[in-house]
């Protein structure tokens, strides 16, 4: 060989090596640009948009009645860990994405709080130690909410990982981790890629793409740093709360109470409407969009919006009522212990919340500002 090299005239080496090096990095590039290529078709189809203020807003979860049934459990320890109510809707498509929330350990918390998998066998022990720790991981990742995401999924290494890094997650950096990671250890035999799409770049520790997944189940926005922040002039519950208001009342008299109504637009043109279809009508006509036409229900409104504390509330906020089930009923309050909803004997109209009235003994105190 060393001798082929020595009649090689030198030009054609050093020629033969350049041209050895841009093919070098050519592969190099086009594999970080298939990389990227994959994470913004994934992103181009996200039903998550991204702003750049104003904090994570108005979302709602996307998810099964198996975890829709932890949301109330979600919002009381939310307030018991001083979690604001704005990110219950994300917790609960973690949940979905989690577990579907099947299961004794729905929040898949038990690593978290004990060390080992298993130890959690209480689906309440599991939210209350799964909203914890999801604000610590939030509170550590300066709330950047898809590094707080996808360091719950890879622990809080990832967070060390991107500080030093950038400071910010970014898709490529999830990559990174996870094939830095499973370096250490495949020789286990314990590790598998959960995404074929991993396998050529050896990503096999955890989830590269756990963000895209629980964002799936959420249709919302979300800011650069993930901070939630109170709606702007007052939400609902501010000038455009008149308006909704005044929007609402242009139907009273006009419509009649159809469980189910109001899905359709043939239904919406003759007056038919139930409590959630209205309250999503009367919205949209003051430009806020809390749901599509044909799946709104009490219990998708109340994944929206923040929480207020009854004491707080104002016209426009949205309130909810224990008629037949938890949260069976919902309207939009006026004022002076009263609210403009779709009632079964009226329609729309206004009703009393005072004490001793049929809705004053059923108001359970949920109120939300959208």
């Amino acid at each position: 060989m060393h001798i082929v090299l020595q009649l090689i005239p030198k030009k054609y080496l050093i020629g033969g090596t350049l041209i050895l090096l841009g093919l070098s990095g050519l592969l190099i590039m086009s594999t970080i640009v298939a990389i990227t290529g994959e994470f913004e078709k994934d992103s181009q189809q996200s039903e998550v948009t991204e702003i750049e203020v104003g904090g994570i807003g108005v979302g709602t979860a996307n998810v099964s009645p198996e975890v829709m049934k932890y949301q109330p459990l979600l919002e009381k320890y939310a307030q018991k860990h001083g979690l604001d109510a704005s990110y219950v809707p994300i917790m609960m498509a973690l949940m979905m994405q989690e577990s579907g929330g099947r299961g004794n350990d729905p929040m898949q918390s038990s690593e978290s709080f004990c060390g080992s998998v298993g130890c959690i066998s209480s689906p309440e022990l599991s939210v209350d130690k799964g909203v914890l720790h999801f604000k610590s991981v939030l509170e550590k990742a300066h709330y950047d909410l898809k590094l707080c995401l996808q360091s719950y999924n890879f622990g809080g290494g990832f967070i060390n990982y991107v500080m030093k890094n950038g400071g910010k997650y970014t898709p490529e950096l999830a990559i990174s981790f996870s094939q830095s990671q499973y370096q250490k250890v495949k020789h286990t035999g314990n590790y598998h890629c959960v995404r074929p799409e991993m396998v050529p770049y050896q990503a096999c520790y955890g989830d590269a793409k756990y963000v895209d997944a629980v964002l799936k189940y959420y249709t919302g926005t979300i800011t650069a740093d993930g901070k939630p922040a109170a709606p702007a002039s007052g939400g609902s519950g501010g000038k455009s709360g008149v308006k909704v208001i005044d929007a609402g009342k242009t139907l009273i008299g006009k419509t009649r109470y159809v469980f189910g109504g109001g899905r359709s637009q043939s239904d919406i043109n003759a007056g038919r409407f139930d409590c959630s279809s209205f309250v999503r009508w009367a919205f949209e006509q003051v430009g806020m969009n809390v749901g599509p036409m044909s799946g709104v229900t009490t219990d998708t409104l109340k994944t929206q919006g923040q929480a207020i504390n009854p004491k707080d509330m104002k016209p426009g906020d949205v309130v909810f009522f224990d008629t037949y089930k938890i949260d069976g009923h919902v309207g939009i309050y006026v004022g002076n212990n009263q609210f403009l909803g779709c009632q079964g004997k009226t329609g729309v109209a206004i009703a009393s919340m005072e004490k001793g009235t049929y809705f004053g003994e059923r108001f359970n105190g949920r109120v939300k500002r959208f």
